[in-house]
């Protein structure tokens, strides 16, 4: 063979090995057990790819893509919607509702988008899907795990929310108790007191949510999943996820682990620094004035201290 062709059949292998990993799909639609979830990549930056895991149970991702946006000027940020939610399909199935599934759903989500290197975020559900899937998935390419506002333990949750009832004012605290006692939670009093709770401890820059653009024509809230799977309130638990509780496992993680948290969030920091101590070499992040949707009333700190996070991972 010729020294020429030699040279320019090296040249081109060099170019090839240099070349970035194609980025995600910008939008559509992976098949999972039970229907299609939709998903959506913002940017396509150098950097490794992220995959945020939104709440729930029966939540949405749609009110992520604005506030994540700052991540995504460096790296691909993939959200989804989980089966039941939002722009996914919505089977009446309730065999589905279960956390095996969910977490078979980031597994067909990896192999659909050729993930093979990915950090993973979990928000509040969305952090038990992360830690369940990494505790029995065993998954490669997995360079960090970001837990904001997790649900690792459901007791904890509870023992959380009820210790932040005692700072509301007596009169909404005695709303939840009769509300809770009659079992009529959709009464205006109950109602309007746990709107109170929510603009304390959920999400500090408004509530009830501003519509956001987009959210628009996204089928809101899936409340079937969201009852069968933790219950009729934030503070009355009476689905599957009744005794999920991860701590004793937590040692396990063996990768990078922040947890990120709102200074006023439903689940609240001293429970972050809990956790922390059973995940060595895990860090938490407290995130002044914002509650459980950290990322919509601080975004820019939120991103700042996930970008950091990241960073400091890939670096290492």
């Amino acid at each position: 063979m010729e020294l020429r062709t030699l040279c320019l059949l090296f040249t081109a292998s060099c170019l090839a090995c240099a070349e970035p990993a194609e980025p995600p799909p910008a939008e559509g639609f992976v098949d999972v057990i039970g229907g299609r979830i939709w998903y959506q990549t913002m940017g396509s930056g150098d950097e490794i790819p992220l995959l945020v895991i939104h709440g729930g149970p029966g939540g949405g991702s749609c009110r992520y893509l604005a506030s994540l946006a700052q991540l995504a000027e460096s790296r691909p940020v993939i959200v989804y919607d989980q089966l039941g939610s939002g722009r996914s399909d919505r089977p009446s199935d309730t065999t589905l509702w279960n956390v095996p599934r969910f977490v078979d759903e980031v597994s067909r989500l990896r192999e659909a988008l050729n993930l093979d290197e990915l950090h993973i975020l979990g928000h509040s559900w969305g952090g038990s899907v992360a830690v369940e899937y990494m505790l029995t998935k065993a998954p490669t390419g997995v360079r960090s795990l970001t837990l904001s506002g997790p649900v690792i333990d459901t007791e904890q949750v509870i023992a959380d929310a009820n210790a932040l009832r005692t700072r509301l004012p007596e009169d909404i605290q005695l709303a939840l108790r009769a509300g809770e006692e009659s079992k009529d939670f959709d009464s205006p009093e109950f109602l309007a007191a746990t709107d109170s709770f929510y603009a304390r401890f959920f999400v500090r820059s408004g509530w009830p949510w501003a519509a956001v653009p987009q959210c628009d024509g996204v089928a809101g809230r899936n409340t079937e999943v969201y009852e069968y799977m933790w219950g009729p309130t934030e503070f009355t638990v009476t689905g599957t996820l009744l005794d999920f509780d991860r701590t004793d496992r937590l040692h396990e993680l063996e990768l990078p682990v922040m947890f990120i948290v709102g200074r006023y969030d439903e689940v609240r920091p001293e429970t972050m620094f809990e956790y922390q101590r059973l995940i060595p070499g895990s860090v938490v992040e407290v995130i002044e004035d914002a509650g459980h949707m950290i990322m919509e009333d601080q975004p820019e700190r939120f991103n700042a201290a996930v970008q950091e996070f990241l960073a400091s991972v890939e670096t290492r």
